[in-house]
């Protein structure tokens, strides 16, 4: 969202924009805001020891009954899958606002998988009133739904924003790289000229055996290639801690790292060689940077990137992420084939053209 965030404050004539956070997880929120210089108007700041999805519902609908009876929007903007999402549309409806939802219109189709973010989407559509769908694909899902089309706007999405600005950012900067270095030696991973597996795991559908696969496939790979570095920023989740620790700690070539910082983490994707995760919107980001990328997922919601060509699903078993991982280690024509692919997602400019559709004067009755 903060592409979006420093859009409308550019265009302060047409709106009064403020911005709430929950601290769904509050490391990685304070991260983003500091990376983006936002200074948020509302803090939730829900997130507590062992928190549930009851718990994150119930905190944050009631705490944005208080905000939204102290500042009554004409709209809510409300972003993608998570919990704080979903909770946050239905609290708008229960005060009979408006809704628009930002990267609308994603389906697997399998509300248990990704679990919970497939039903977030479902019902946050149900309650929102504008849909901004990065893909004339996620349009027609919409439109599927019987969602009205004069609703619905293809932008692209927000993510690639704020991935291009901050890649151009490090481009322009001839002392970042090295600062970058620095840093992540400092954090116990030397960036050198090998070659580097960027590697992320959190969703919860993995928990228990999909991480043990995971992990298992991830220590093949590096006894196979000593030659390659396997980087892992480890979520701070215990359900994903331990797996990861208790296999992948004493493997030499395999570096596990603390959670990373926006920018940092941008410094290593466009590093890398080839990318393997169970995230959603790196399935976007990394082919914008020209990065192979392996989805340790069962099913996925960016059907674009797979027919696109930019992303292959392995689901979380240990010797389809072996193979698949072998095959772009060892297959020049493969990895081009990938890399070279056309990113169907956006072009950086989704947050100008959701910022467009909001200053029409009845966006319900445009052409």
């Amino acid at each position: 969202m903060a592409p979006l965030v420093r859009k409308l404050q550019e265009h302060e004539d047409h709106f009064t924009s403020k911005v709430c956070v929950t601290a769904q997880h509050r490391e990685i929120l304070d991260q983003i805001l500091d990376t983006f210089d936002i200074k948020p108007d509302f803090d939730l700041n829900i997130m507590k020891a062992n928190q549930d999805l009851y718990d994150i519902t119930t905190d944050v609908i009631s705490g944005m009954k208080s905000v939204l009876n102290r500042f009554k929007p004409d709209i809510l903007l409300v972003h993608g899958d998570t919990t704080t999402s979903f909770a946050a549309a239905l609290s708008a409806f229960y005060e009979k606002i408006t809704v628009g939802h930002i990267e609308a219109g994603l389906r697997t189709h399998n509300r248990y998988s990704p679990f919970p973010e497939e039903m977030n989407r479902q019902l946050t559509s149900r309650i929102a009133r504008y849909h901004f769908a990065p893909t004339e694909t996620n349009k027609q899902n919409l439109m599927k739904e019987r969602i009205p089309g004069e609703n619905i706007a293809v932008t692209g999405n927000t993510g690639i924003d704020a991935l291009l600005f901050m890649k151009e950012c490090l481009d322009n900067s001839k002392s970042a790289e090295k600062e970058l270095c620095e840093a992540f030696r400092k954090l116990g991973y030397p960036i050198s000229d090998r070659k580097l597996i960027l590697v992320t795991g959190h969703r919860r559908e993995n928990f228990g055996r999909g991480f043990v696969e995971i992990c298992n496939a991830l220590k093949q790979i590096a006894l196979n290639h000593p030659d390659v570095d396997i980087v892992y920023p480890v979520h701070l989740n215990p359900n994903v801690q331990k797996p990861v620790t208790d296999r992948l700690s004493s493997i030499n070539n395999i570096f596990l790292l603390a959670p990373l910082p926006y920018k940092p983490f941008v410094f290593l994707m466009n590093h890398s060689h080839l990318i393997l995760t169970d995230s959603g919107g790196i399935q976007e980001e990394a082919p914008a940077l020209n990065k192979p990328t392996l989805v340790m997922r069962n099913t996925t919601e960016r059907i674009e990137a797979i027919e696109a060509g930019t992303v292959r699903l392995t689901g979380t078993n240990t010797e389809k992420i072996i193979d698949e991982t072998e095959r772009l280690l060892n297959s020049t024509a493969d990895y081009h084939k990938m890399a070279s692919a056309v990113n169907p997602y956006g072009d950086g400019n989704a947050a100008a053209r959701i910022v467009e559709f909001l200053k029409l004067p009845n966006p319900d009755k445009r052409d």
